[in-house]
This record gives C-alpha cells, structure tokens and sequence, in this order.
C-alpha cells in the first residue's frame, strides 16, 4: 500500500527538527508535524543553557558525558547559536567543601575541562559575583539559542527534502491491528501557518514508519494507541532581567534545587529555575512567587540582581522519562539521560519509536540514534552526517567576525545581525532598499524582519523566534506594530491586525507575572502606547464611533472659549 510519506516525525521540537534533518539528510522522504510554531513546547522554554554537563557530574554521569561531547558537535555545527560564555559554578562560605571535591572530580572523571579559580580569580572572570565567594569551578558552559538552532534544522530539512507542517496537532494514531500506519491531525487556523491545508479541516497522513518525538507529551500521544510511555513532565520557572547583569553563566556549587543558575542571554540574563512535577504538562501552575524566590536566592551569587528590573517570566515543561519500576520520589533525582523505546520490541506493535527524556544539549546524539533504528526498520544503508555537517548560517563563521560596518548599519546592529544570521548575513542583509532599524532593543532590521517573513508568512510569533525581535527590554511596546507594518501589502488589514494581535498577546503572558516597581511603569507606557495610538484597547470614541466629526470643520463655535495655561485656546 502507498503512504504519504516514508517517515513521520512527531513534534517540531528541537529533536524532532533534529530527526527530520537528520532523515532527510540520509535521502529519506520525511515529513514533520507540529501542533503549534515550531518550539513551542519545551524547546522554546529553556532557559538558553549549552551544557557542559558539569550540573550533572555528581548525581547522573552518564547525562554529563553526553551533554560535553554534543556541546564540543555543537560549537562546530552551530557557531552563530552559540556564545562560548563559559561557566562558572561558585561556591559561597556556607557550601559545603566535600561537594565543592565530589563536583570537581565528577567533571574530570566525565571529561570535562574543570578549573579551581580562588574568589578573587572568579571575580576577575565576573566582576559582579559576591565578594565572598570562596571560590569556583570553570568550566565550559554556553549560552544558546534555541529558537535560531530548531528553525536552522527545520531549514536544512526542508533543503534536503522533508515538508515541515505546523499548527497542525495529532488527535489520533492510525493503527491496524498491531501495526501503526499514521496520524490523523487537525490543522489549526490563523495567521501564517506553514500548512497546505485548509485551516479547521483535519487529514490522515501515513507513513511507513512514525516517530513519537513530543517530548513531555509522549505519553499523551502514545495513549492513542494503548501505549504506556512513563512520561514524567517537572516544571521549571525562570526569570528575565532587564539588562545582561552577567557575561559568564553562574551555577551554585550545591546539590541540585531551586533557583540556581544565571544564564546570560544575548542582551538579558535568565534566572532559574524551579522543578516541580506536574501531571499534564498543559495544565499546570504559572509563575508566582518562584520569581521572589529567585531573585532573592540569587542575589547571595550576584548582589546587583537585587537592584534589577524583571522583564517578564515563563516556564516549561522538562520531558523526563523514568523507565518502570524505578520509582523515583523527587523529579531532581530522575536521570537527564534519553531513551529509545522500540515499541514493537516493548509493546507488540510495530510501525512507531518513541525518542524521550534527554536535554536540548544532546538532542543532536537523540536524533542520530533514532535515525539509525529508523534506518534499520526500513532497510535503508545511510549513516548519519549531522555532527561534520554545519547547520545553515555557520558554514563559514569567519563571516561573522568580518567588518563592523558592511551594510551601512550602524556597529552595534551590524554585529547582532550578523551574530544572528551567520554565513547568511550577507544574502539577507545586502539590499537597495531602505533598512531601518524596526526593533531597537535587539537590534532587528527591516532587511531580518522581511527575510523571516519570507519563511513564516504573517505569524509574527514565528518572526519572533528566527529574530528576536520583541524579545527585548520593552516586550513589543514599541516594535510590535513596527513588526505588523511589514506585513503590508501582502497582507490585508484584518491579516496584519490578527498577527498584530496574537504576536502582543504572547508578550503580555510572560509579563503580567513581573508587574511591579520600574517594570509596571513599562507595561502602563506599553499600554498607553498601543491604546492611544492604535486604540488596541477599543475605546468606542477613539474608533470614531458616535463622534460627529463634521461639527470639527466649522473651527470653533462663535463665543466658545478654552483657558489654559497663560490663556492658550
């Protein structure tokens, strides 16, 4: 019987972008679904950590000796994801010395650089740490970014071959006796989405072979079909500062527990994180008092937290996996590690793995190791290419350090954009046309928007993630309808407004949980701003509704006067 496709991948996740490249790589006619934007589950709420693997070299070796190798592929694949930060894990005078021994000799034993640096060193390294800090591990930590590195193997799939759908989510597993042939999915509406379907509609895709890479939703869609995945879901808060108070990622030198770790990320600093297990990863508490709580603990690393504007927080959901009877009471005690899940071997039906548990890290190891049952299920002899082969925009990284001043920009945008773009800088950025800055806090030009639009169409949300535009210090107070505006003329008004809508929607979710002191100021301005001059708010009177407009053509009424200030009318 003829399918639809030899592979379905399920879940635009970072490992399932990952697969689906990897896949199509091999010559493999592969397809990707995903219910929403691509991350939108747990790769687009990390907290931008490149893991060295040193927060695992105590309690879980195995995970820290994945995360060092993938961290070393992906500084070579993915240069212009990455920020070779470095890290620092510190120990304060009240942390315990045995441990501080336990985690220097757990990083050696699982090959990671290590290096003690006294409290003075440490602080020559980050100005801002306390000053008494005793003293700190260095090791190789990174910053990365998660959005830019999933959309880049969605990319390079697609050159390669696969079709990549999104917004349209799996409601059930096609399944024939003992054998799993597809999915049927619902294609969600609304603006922008990379489907060839009508909005509404639902459709049943087959395949030869389905891969289940949901992450903490594996469970879920495995229950379509009577499968039992022992998916864990724990969730973590994090915060963001207004400002990048730290170059260098700081780790607490203690047992893993809340509130941790500062990631400096492009221009902000992420604080978490929290770890809470849930039991549906779409209905689960949001951010409360964990931000206090935050900024509080860590403030004990880096005083200057304390005197920070918090721009907004969110918080997602980890895909752990716990295979059965281990029986693990608290979720910082379960492994990181990742497993495949053959489900012919485990369960007597064929057609479909799961790929679960693991860290954005090693999601490059998780994805090569499925594509090679994948592989071997359906008889085809292709080896795996993705650790030699750069991901699109890194093929030449010298491009990235080239001139400051390339494309008539001013330095500090040219640097970002090219930070952002890569060896792809110079195809995006050299235009006739006029480039204005459209988001001053990120440094996004018209030339980034217009070429991420070229990609996503009107959703501005996925604008967002290939850009970073509206990420920045004011949330889209200011840039949001600049966004909109590029849409214009493709698009018609009620498209643009639409996009307009959801793309401020989405900066608001993470902001209403940070309002107070500076930052309520912020968000009063974001609201005066979009309600006086879009009239976002949709005051009846500003829309011109029972306004009589034409008693303004007269001038002002014979008598009629206006006092004001030194008798002004």
């Amino acid at each position: 019987m003829a399918r639809d496709t030899a592979v379905l991948v399920l879940g635009g996740g970072s490992t399932g972008c990952g697969i689906a490249r990897d896949l199509a790589m091999r010559g493999l006619d592969v397809t990707l679904v995903e219910r929403g934007n691509l991350t939108d589950g747990t790769t687009g709420r990390m907290h931008g950590l490149l893991h060295s693997g040193g927060r695992y070299a105590v309690s879980d070796q195995a995970s820290a000796t994945e995360c060092i190798e993938e961290n070393e592929i992906l500084r070579e694949i993915a240069g212009h994801c990455v920020e070779e930060t470095g890290g620092l894990f510190v120990q304060r005078p009240e942390d315990s010395d045995d441990y501080f021994r336990e985690k220097l000799e757990g990083c050696r034993e699982c090959g990671i650089p290590a290096r003690v640096l006294s409290g003075s060193e440490a602080r020559e390294v980050e100005p801002y740490l306390a000053d008494d800090v005793k003293r700190a591990i260095e090791v190789p930590d990174g910053a990365v970014d998660p959005f830019r590195l999933c959309v880049a193997n969605a990319i390079d799939a697609e050159t390669h071959g696969a079709r990549v759908e999104t917004h349209a989510e799996v409601i059930d597993l096609l399944r024939d006796g003992d054998d799993i042939y597809g999915v049927e999915v619902r294609h969600d509406s609304g603006p922008g989405k990379r489907t060839h379907a009508t909005p509404g509609t639902t459709e049943e895709i087959t395949a030869d072979y389905v891969v289940n890479a949901t992450g903490a939703w594996a469970g879920q869609i495995g229950a379509m079909a009577d499968l039992e995945i022992e998916v864990r879901p724990s969730k973590g808060v994090m915060t963001i500062m207004n400002v990048r108070q730290v170059d260098t990622v700081i780790n607490r030198c203690r047992p893993k527990g809340d509130a941790d770790i500062v990631v400096p990320h492009e221009t902000t600093a992420i604080l978490g994180t929290t770890d809470e297990e849930v039991s549906d990863p779409d209905d689960y508490p949001e951010a409360g008092w964990e931000v206090d709580q935050m900024i509080d603990t860590l403030s004990e690393l880096v005083p200057i937290l304390s005197e920070a504007r918090t721009i907004r927080s969110f918080w997602g959901v980890r895909p752990l996996y716990e295979p059965p009877g281990t029986g693990t009471q608290d979720p910082t005690d379960i492994t990181r590690d990742f497993f495949l899940l053959d489900h012919a071997d485990r369960d007597g039906v064929s057609g479909m793995s799961s790929i679960v548990g693991g860290k954005f890290t090693t999601y490059r190891a998780m994805a090569e190791e499925i594509s090679d049952h994948v592989c071997e299920q359906l008889g085809v002899n292709a080896s795996c290419a993705t650790a030699e082969e750069p991901l699109p925009g890194s093929e030449n990284i010298e491009r990235l350090e080239a001139g400051m001043d390339d494309f008539g920009l001013r330095s500090p945008v040219a640097r970002r954009s090219k930070q952002r773009l890569g060896s792809r800088a110079c195809d995006v950025l050299e235009t006739d046309e006029p480039n204005p800055v459209i988001c001053q806090c990120e440094g996004v030009t018209r030339a980034e928007i217009q070429d991420a639009v070229s990609q996503s169409g009107s959703d501005l949300n996925a604008v967002r993630i290939r850009t970073r535009a509206s990420m920045g210090n004011c949330q889209g107070g200011f840039c949001c309808g600049n966004m909109a505006s590029e849409l214009h003329p493709t698009h018609d008004e009620e498209t643009v407004r639409e996009a307009l809508d959801e793309l401020f929607q989405e900066r608001w979710k993470g902001e209403r949980h940070a309002l107070w002191g500076e930052q309520l100021s912020q968000a009063m301005l974001n609201y005066a701003l979009h309600a006086a001059t879009m009239n976002r708010d949709r005051d009846p009177a500003s829309a011109g509704e029972d306004v009589d407009f034409a008693a303004f053509d007269g001038g002002r009424p014979e008598g009629d006067r206006v006092d004001g200030p030194r008798g002004a009318r």
